[in-house]
């Protein structure tokens, strides 16, 4: 038995002897609080991914709500009426359905009203009654929607039906000021949000309690993750319970009874699972350089060229000035002078060596010393060579 495994590697002839001369009790402690704590590692459970993780009962899931509405209160930072006529019209309209009628011809043009949007998701199993988060944005020309509050605005789905409303005060995470022509803007001033400003009126319905089965979906398609989700729920269930019908799809054959069925699945989605090796993929974002990949990603033995050509140009005013014996006439003239320049760095011939981990991944690939727009185009390139063992997805 090494020391190391104990805790007490010692470097040094003095340490050995301080421990190998030490008290028996002293040592029968030590033993005893090692093995203690590897007896709790051993019984402590292994931290694996639950079903819940990877999957979600089909039907459960949230809903888009929206609606137009209008937010008043603006310190001169609302719409201009004239630019955006419908600010003018809806605030009108509104007016009337409170009894106020405005006079043919009125010039209505309000600088402290701006017309907006609100968006809302609908959790599922909302309530009648409950609160809801919702975002505010406007449309128009407002320039800030910071201190407005938000009039009562219906919130409808896709289908047409009003399921919330909202009003509140806006939380604008922003600030912005001008003077004399210049501005100073922090973060974003036309978009708001309303913590627990939506009140959800009506409930969407959802199959959870309806048939003798409940489907699970996976969050990405994967044949081998749907058989273990199968298996683990035959497993701790009973055999026949869960039955994978693709790659995305399980079926679970789950209680009629209300409370038993919402427990069956409380139980189902704790379930702990072991993961296959996921498909060995690289994400490159063309438009930051960003380059992210996953644990399964191998290279193969490969030889790297790259060398960088840059085109400088650089252009430098010159005057003419007409001589002392010049004709009448002649005037000065400003031209300019171009120099252009085309060097190229030559790309020393790399070689890559095959790397099976993804830490030897990382080290290949920085042995390179390219910068992260060169190295998209050379692990596009890596792929194309078939050096590169993963999925190259561009986004």
């Amino acid at each position: 038995m090494r020391l190391a495994w104990l805790g007490l590697e010692a470097t040094g002839k003095a340490h050995m002897n301080r421990f190998f001369f030490a008290p028996v009790s002293r040592v029968r402690r030590v033993l005893a609080v090692v093995g203690l704590a590897a007896l709790t590692a051993w019984s402590a459970p292994a931290q694996a991914t639950r079903i819940k993780d990877v999957a979600a009962v089909q039907g459960v899931r949230t809903n888009q709500l929206t609606g137009y509405g209008l937010v008043v209160g603006l310190d001169g930072t609302g719409d201009q009426s004239s630019q955006m006529p419908y600010t003018g019209q809806t605030l009108n309209n509104y007016l009337q359905q409170l009894g106020i009628t405005l006079p043919p011809g009125a010039n209505f043009q309000p600088r402290n009203v701006a017309a907006v949007l609100v968006t809302a998701q609908l959790p599922a199993f909302a309530r009648p009654g409950q609160a809801i988060d919702v975002t505010v944005s406007s449309i128009g020309n407002a320039k800030s929607l910071r201190g407005g509050t938000l009039i009562t605005t219906p919130l409808r789905g896709v289908d047409g039906e009003i399921y919330a409303l909202a009003q509140g005060n806006l939380l604008v995470g922003g600030a912005g000021a001008a003077a004399g022509g210049s501005s100073v803007t922090i973060n974003h001033l036309s978009v708001g949000r309303i913590p627990g400003g939506g009140q959800v009126e009506r409930t969407v319905p959802t199959p959870l309690l309806l048939g003798e089965t409940v489907d699970l979906n996976l969050n990405a398609s994967d044949f081998q993750t749907a058989r273990r989700v199968a298996q683990a729920i035959n497993s701790a269930m009973g055999e026949g319970t869960a039955q994978a019908l693709d790659g995305r799809l399980v079926r679970v054959r789950a209680p009629l009874d209300p409370n038993a069925r919402v427990a069956f699945l409380a139980d189902i989605e704790e379930l702990p699972l072991e993961l296959a090796r996921p498909v060995a993929r690289v994400v490159v974002n063309s438009r930051t350089g960003s380059v992210v990949m996953n644990q399964a990603v191998t290279l193969g033995a490969a030889a790297v060229a790259h060398g960088n050509l840059s085109v400088s140009i650089s252009s430098t005013p010159q005057v003419s000035q007409p001589g002392p014996f010049a004709p009448p006439g002649a005037q000065t003239v400003v031209t300019e002078r171009a120099d252009i320049q085309v060097s190229q760095e030559g790309g020393a011939l790399i070689k890559v060596e095959a790397s099976a981990q993804l830490s030897d991944v990382v080290k290949a690939l920085n042995a390179l010393g390219a910068t992260p727009q060169d190295l998209v185009a050379i692990l596009q390139a890596m792929r194309a060579a078939g050096a590169l063992k993963a999925e190259l997805e561009v986004i």
